[in-house]
């Protein structure tokens, strides 16, 4: 079971601080970030930020959705096929706007679906948190696993000026 304590700050410069206190006490980056109300810059505590792989989910679902429509039309021509005027069976540019629709929609599903993806949403467990957070005050959350740890997180919280320490 996951552990969190929560530092809170009214000032940003002593949440960068423990941000660096705690990539220097040797926590790993990802289990300690910041929560504010405040829109900073991203990067501006020193905070890691993660890579998302969002531009893959539009890709691939555009392709599969392309795959398909071509598939769809094509076999859907082939099974009832109508010669009008000596036209081919399988025209491309009857399958043109199918294509179009079809791509344009697992794409836009396959965007919606990573961004639920990417966003981590659901959340079932939910950190710790404080109200304050809302009206100015920076949080600097730790998360870790064996509780030896506990009291190094403390110090440096403390060392950089944290106002409150939670525990969760």
């Amino acid at each position: 079971m996951s552990k969190s304590i929560l530092g809170l700050f009214q000032q940003p410069e002593p949440a960068a601080d423990a941000m660096d206190g705690l990539k220097e006490a040797g926590f790993e980056l990802g289990t300690f970030d910041v929560l504010t109300g405040t829109p900073y810059p991203e990067g501006a505590f020193g905070e890691h930020v993660p890579q998302h792989r969002l531009f893959r989910f539009p890709a691939f679902g555009a392709i599969i959705g392309f795959t398909l429509s071509v598939f769809l039309t094509a076999v859907t021509q082939l099974a009832y096929p109508l010669v009008t005027g000596g036209k081919p069976i399988l025209s491309v540019f009857a399958m043109l706007i199918i294509m179009y629709e079809m791509t344009m929609l697992a794409g836009v599903i396959a965007t919606v679906i990573g961004i639920v993806f990417e966003s981590r949403l659901p959340n079932m467990q939910p950190g710790i948190y404080d109200t304050r957070i809302t009206e100015g005050w920076i949080g600097v959350v730790i998360t870790f696993d064996d509780e030896s740890k506990v009291a190094d997180a403390e110090s440096v919280l403390n060392k950089a000026g944290a106002l409150e320490i939670k525990h969760a």
